[in-house]
């Protein structure tokens, strides 16, 4: 659907009654092939277009989305939406986002289409690749298979506050899976990336490769004794511990007075040197966006700098429940109304790589796996179930399994030491991190 045509809808809304609207499309194409046992195991291909139109009737507002995109469809779609804002509650805090904090163009260039569209064979070859790389592993046993995937996006916004603005994503993703052991031994591990441009891929033999040494890692995985030892997160699950900080500064939570941060602003929560930031316009980022899903401006910002929470999550909505500005961070779907979230979250580097940090500790857990989270979002207090590796003089000395750590966030984060370790494996990424002492419980 071109712009014309979503200027179109938004003026034909206006028109039913509506005192504002806003129109998105979206295309999205994808294309998947897995592989198992050398052998082709799934083909899965998909395009979808939809519309989404959200409109505005004083302070009443309403969304619908549909795939029916003709002309027939779409006065059908406005039909609706404008009766449903009519019958809906008044909400003092609908609204656009005000003229002066729109993004104009020209939109910076992030370099996030790839206009390489692979074949189901070229997808297929690396999958294959991927496998038969996990597969000659020593010790590995069986394989869950390999994957390869493509995509391609794009998400137009027309609103008729004067805004209009067009985001295209391409995405490329290879994954293997392996099996170690045998029977009530048996381990997996695997490995996987994605990307926005295929050249950034590694490659297929050197993902596999990853996946099955996983595997054969976690043979002989034992239980421990429950204890309280320091605790150092692996990098490429790190960010599940400042996950949660991301829950508890969004502005809508805080506006409900749902967050055990909401009288948390301006204050230390990290130790001294600690950043964490967040940057939607990283070139090729994952979570990278020329504008935000209101059309609002966004920008670099450190949302803990030098260990100090500077800011809330904020969308157009939170922002005048908070008496404050939007951040530009909305986030939305076509069937609802904007949220928030983050786009490229890095939590900055320390100086200490993970052998240097398993050092430091002396004796501790590693964690490598991680499931089951549970969080209390009204005080902090935070479990995981986990497995990993027990290290002694610095050094692994054998794999774990079924245990659980535990402690309230707040002390945690204030005790954290970031290493130097920092991978870029998707759109929120950490180097591994260094509790100094932690409840572990197991048997």
């Amino acid at each position: 659907m071109d712009e014309t045509l979503l200027h179109e809808t938004v003026a034909a809304a206006l028109k039913a009654g509506a005192d504002a609207a806003e129109a998105v499309f979206a295309e999205r194409q994808s294309l998947s092939v897995n592989v198992r046992m050398g052998a082709l195991e799934e083909v899965e291909r998909e395009e979808a277009r939809d519309l989404g139109l959200r409109v505005f009737v004083g302070k009443r507002q309403a969304v619908v989305s549909g795939s029916d995109v003709s002309a027939e469809g779409r006065r059908k779609l406005i039909e609706r939406v404008v009766a449903m804002a009519r019958l809906a509650p008044e909400d003092p805090y609908a609204g656009f986002a005000s003229a002066d904090r729109l993004a104009t163009g020209p939109f910076p260039d992030l370099d996030l289409f790839d206009t390489v569209e692979p074949s189901p064979e070229a997808l297929e070859d690396l999958a294959r690749e991927a496998e038969t790389a996990v597969r000659a592993v020593e010790g590995v046993t069986n394989s869950d298979g390999g994957s390869a995937a493509w995509s391609a996006a794009q998400w137009r916004l027309v609103t008729s506050a004067g805004f209009s603005g067009l985001h295209r994503a391409s995405g490329f993703s290879l994954s293997a899976s392996a099996v170690a052991g045998e029977g009530s031994a048996m381990e997996r591990g695997g490995e996987g990336r994605t990307v926005r441009h295929g050249a950034d891929l590694p490659s297929a033999t050197a993902i596999g490769a990853e996946a099955g040494k996983r595997a054969v890692q976690r043979l002989g995985a034992r239980k421990i004794d429950s204890t309280t030892a320091p605790v150092i997160f692996e990098n490429r699950l790190a960010m599940s511990l400042i996950g949660p900080l991301i829950g508890a500064i969004s502005g809508p939570a805080v506006a409900r007075g749902v967050s055990f941060l909401k009288d948390r602003l301006g204050q230390p929560l990290f130790s001294r040197g600690v950043n964490l930031i967040d940057d939607p316009h990283k070139v090729r980022g994952l979570g990278s966006s020329p504008f935000d899903d209101e059309g609002v401006a966004n920008r670099r910002m450190a949302l803990i700098e030098d260990g100090v929470l500077t800011t809330w999550l904020l969308n157009t909505s939170s922002a005048k429940q908070l008496g404050l500005e939007t951040t530009g961070h909305a986030s939305r779907g076509l069937a609802g109304p904007p949220g928030v979230s983050t786009s490229n979250l890095t939590l900055e580097p320390g100086e200490r790589d993970l052998a240097g940090l398993m050092a430091d500790a002396k004796d501790g857990l590693l964690i490598t796996s991680m499931f089951g989270p549970s969080l209390n979002a009204n005080t902090g207090d935070w479990s995981v179930g986990c497995s990993g590796f027990w290290f002694e003089a610095g050094e692994i000395a054998y794999p774990v399994t079924e245990i659980t750590v535990a402690g309230n966030l707040i002390d945690i984060w204030g005790r954290l030491i970031p290493g130097s370790d920092l991978e870029f494996r998707g759109a929120a990424n950490a180097p591994s991190l260094l509790v100094d002492a932690m409840p572990i419980a197991g048997r």
